[in-house]
């Protein structure tokens, strides 16, 4: 049986909250927060008409957040992008729910970077990764994109990264970080 379901990051390094699999049984915890994006998800499909698209910045909006986690929901014109970063120590699932978006993930050893590791992800596409997990996700489409995130714990800030750098090639030094944005100031 295949999946749509994809690990990203180091599986060990994940919180107690968001556990991910080590054995072929999903956990519970990972299993919330997946079916959590892909319900939001579902409803967000539903009402695609809702969803508003900035022709100058990935658009996103809180769509529910409790003390331990948060949902939020995003849309991506052609050429749209993060840049390189990290989610600042929260965990997180990410489905796209329409479109297509490419991810560009690191891919970290405890001693050194490995490399890079590139996908392209459509509808129904699921990623879970962990607290130290660095990705760029960018449309290269030629249509909107649409996603929904659910990141524990509730994300209050991400470090960004130059990507300018080489990151395919395998590096003992570590990534040079660019800037932080910080809940509630730049989002």
């Amino acid at each position: 049986m295949s999946s749509d379901i994809t690990v990203a990051g180091d599986p060990l390094a994940a919180p107690a909250v968001l556990a991910l699999p080590v054995a072929p049984a999903v956990r519970p915890a990972v299993a919330r927060l997946a079916a959590l994006a892909r319900q939001h998800a579902g409803l967000v499909a539903a009402e695609l008409d809702q969803v508003r698209y900035d022709p100058t910045t990935r658009w996103y909006k809180r769509l529910a957040a409790t003390e331990d986690l948060e949902v939020w929901l995003l849309s991506w014109l052609p050429g749209q992008g993060t840049g390189l970063h990290d989610h600042g120590g929260s965990s997180g699932v990410f489905t796209v729910v329409s479109g297509e978006l490419h991810e560009r993930s690191l891919v970290v050893t405890p001693l050194r970077r490995a490399g890079a590791r590139e996908r392209v992800l459509t509808p129904g596409a699921t990623r879970v990764f962990g607290p130290t997990y660095v990705h760029e996700v960018t449309n290269m489409g030629t249509e909107p994109a649409v996603s929904v995130h659910v990141y524990s714990p509730r994300l209050a800030s991400m470090n960004l990264y130059d990507a300018a750098e080489d990151i395919a090639r395998p590096s003992f030094a570590p990534l040079r970080r660019v800037g932080v944005e910080r809940s509630g100031e730049q989002w």
